[in-house]
């Protein structure tokens, strides 16, 4: 008996149809083409997660900066000697803003009392104000 092969020799499709036996015809397109039409069945239970969007991206958080004016830490300064940021002494008050979540000392508002304030950052008036009033404000070094 001769084989498939010989037996269809001549003829221009070997018994496939126009289509099956040329390319990606008879699996209905290459790849993943066709999950939303033909191969939608397929795609339901074989992959169901193919389409949509899955987890997130987490972009480059950016902190807000905590900051305070003069007359809002003077104004507060029974909350920090609650929290223990605050500590009173003879002379003066020594406030750990840094310890208390506020990055950054502002100069609004007028001093009356001398402060030793502790915090990352404060700008030029706020340290010449607390100075004024015979205090000092603790920067961290530029070295460090």
């Amino acid at each position: 008996m001769p084989s498939r092969t010989r037996k269809l020799r001549g003829s221009r499709t070997h018994g496939r149809g126009k289509k099956h036996g040329r390319g990606a015809g008879g699996r209905g397109g290459t790849g993943m083409a066709g999950l939303h039409k033909h191969k939608f069945k397929w795609m339901i239970k074989y992959a169901p997660d193919h389409f949509g969007r899955h987890g997130f991206t987490r972009h480059a958080q950016v902190r807000e900066t905590m900051s305070i004016n003069l007359e809002d830490l003077q104004r507060r300064l029974a909350e920090f000697e609650s929290a223990g940021h605050a500590k009173a002494d003879k002379s003066r008050i020594d406030v750990d803003l840094t310890a208390a979540g506020i990055d950054k000392l502002l100069g609004g508002g007028r001093v009356t009392r001398p402060m030793r304030i502790t915090v990352a950052r404060a700008t030029e008036s706020a340290v010449s104000k607390v100075s004024a009033a015979g205090g000092e404000v603790v920067l961290p070094s530029e070295g460090t």
